[in-house]
């Protein structure tokens, strides 16, 4: 067999094959031997029917299926002898694919860049430092109880903070539109929920009143055909229904599986998750950073096979996210091409790390994050045991924790400022990565 490599660019490689002859004869020969044995053919006895025959009826279909079969196996061989990684599936270009001749075809593909990752001592993190305190359990409290608010109505005018129920037209330029019209609705006044000024013409409505609002549509308003006009809207408010912020009594406790303790006991359960979330939240915020910085100072190419697949990836989780009927190929590629290249990226950067570092994923820190999250739950030592029976679950775990111990051996070398913040300033949501 003779392989010639060409490259054509950083990653990707024009490879050409050449297939003696005789290889693919016996390959052929091998595959009519096969028919020979078992076809049926009338006037012949099984196994008895006679080369020539054979050669006539099926030659052309063996000789199909084993040029296919050659180039697969011979790609291979070929990619192994010439020490190539490849990236994705070759592009086959046969070159002279003719009965008594060698076979020669090209295939194009990418292989994984190589590279050495490196410069983690230029990387800065900043890490955050907080604590929980009684204000914040306090304040966490508050939250609770209003986002298990319950409403009672009220033979009073509306004030900001009820719950109305109400039907409404809107109209433009006097003609209905789409969209604009339901009955039956559930609206907290200050909600903003609805169109700038469409709460606040309510306040002070009362039951079976009925209002003509004249709201305007905000200029980068989702509906183009609607953004910038201003509607009239006819509302009919059926009911208004005051805030009842639920006491801090057994029965709300029992609605976050406390049972007992009180309300010294719920606040205990309270600080418990706010400091796993805590916790949690500095973590992300730390990786983050730190893989942000593996991607800005281990500048590399991505294979663009890898980056296709991470799109298709991407579009099929965008379906399954926001439903409806469209299919994921129907989704722009573009939409996800920038957050699939810096995934790619960091992908291959992470592995590279793994390799460059032999790290593996320590089975204490595995059994460590496993029970801390089985703790969120009232039979944690069910949900360990689950986790050890599970394969796919488990080893999702490891990749938690391998991926922890690369920000780990990074922070080793980075610069690392710990800075003092308040509970709720460490809790915010990181901000997005920017695409490499």
């Amino acid at each position: 067999m003779q392989v010639s490599v060409e490259s054509t660019s950083a990653l990707e490689r024009r490879m050409t094959v050449g297939v003696p002859v005789e290889r693919i004869e016996n390959e052929v020969n091998k595959r009519l031997q096969q028919t020979a044995s078992r076809a049926k053919i009338p006037g012949f006895r099984p196994g008895k029917v006679p080369m020539s025959v054979i050669r006539q009826r099926y030659e052309a279909a063996a000789r199909q299926e084993a040029l296919g079969d050659l180039i697969q196996a011979t790609f291979y061989e070929a990619v192994v002898a010439e020490k190539l990684n490849p990236a994705g599936a070759p592009s086959v270009e046969p070159k002279v694919f003719e009965k008594g001749k060698d076979l020669e075809y090209v295939a194009t593909f990418e292989v994984f860049p190589e590279f050495k990752v490196g410069g983690f001592e230029s990387i800065e993190v900043e890490r955050q430092q907080a604590e929980v305190g009684e204000a914040d359990v306090d304040n966490m409290l508050d939250i609770l109880r209003k986002q298990n608010t319950r409403y009672e109505n009220v033979e009073r005018e509306a004030q900001d903070g009820d719950q109305l129920t109400i039907d409404f037209v809107g109209k433009i330029d006097g003609e209905v539109f789409a969209g604009g019209s339901a009955k039956g609705t559930q609206l907290v006044l200050g909600s903003g929920r609805m169109i700038p000024g469409f709460e606040e013409a309510l306040v002070g409505a009362k039951v079976g009143e009925e209002r003509v609002i004249t709201p305007t549509f905000p200029e980068d308003y989702q509906n183009l055909d609607l953004a910038g006009k201003t509607a009239e809207f006819t509302v009919t408010v059926n009911a208004v229904a005051a805030p009842q912020l639920p006491e801090l009594n057994d029965e709300f406790f029992a609605q976050f599986g406390v049972q007992e303790g009180g309300l010294e006991g719920f606040r205990a359960e309270v600080k418990k998750n706010m400091e796993r979330e805590l916790r949690q939240a500095i973590k992300t915020k730390v990786k983050n950073q730190v893989m942000e910085g593996l991607v800005s100072t281990n500048p590399i190419e991505a294979p663009k096979a890898l980056i296709d697949n991470e799109v298709n990836r991407l579009r099929v989780q965008a379906v399954q996210q926001f439903g409806g009927n469209i299919k994921p190929e129907q989704l722009p590629a573009e939409m996800f091409q920038e957050q699939a290249k810096r995934r790619v990226i960091l992908g291959l950067i992470v592995a590279e790390v793994v390799k460059q570092f032999e790290l593996k994923p320590d089975d204490a820190r595995v059994r460590e994050l496993i029970e801390e999250m089985a703790s969120a739950y009232q039979e944690p030592e069910q949900v360990v045991a689950w986790y050890y029976k599970n394969d796919e679950q488990l080893n999702e775990v490891r990749s938690v924790v391998l991926e922890e111990q690369v920000v780990d051996t990074v922070l080793q070398q980075a610069k690392v400022t710990d800075k003092s913040v308040s509970y709720e300033e460490a809790v915010k949501p990181a901000e997005a990565p920017q695409a490499a």
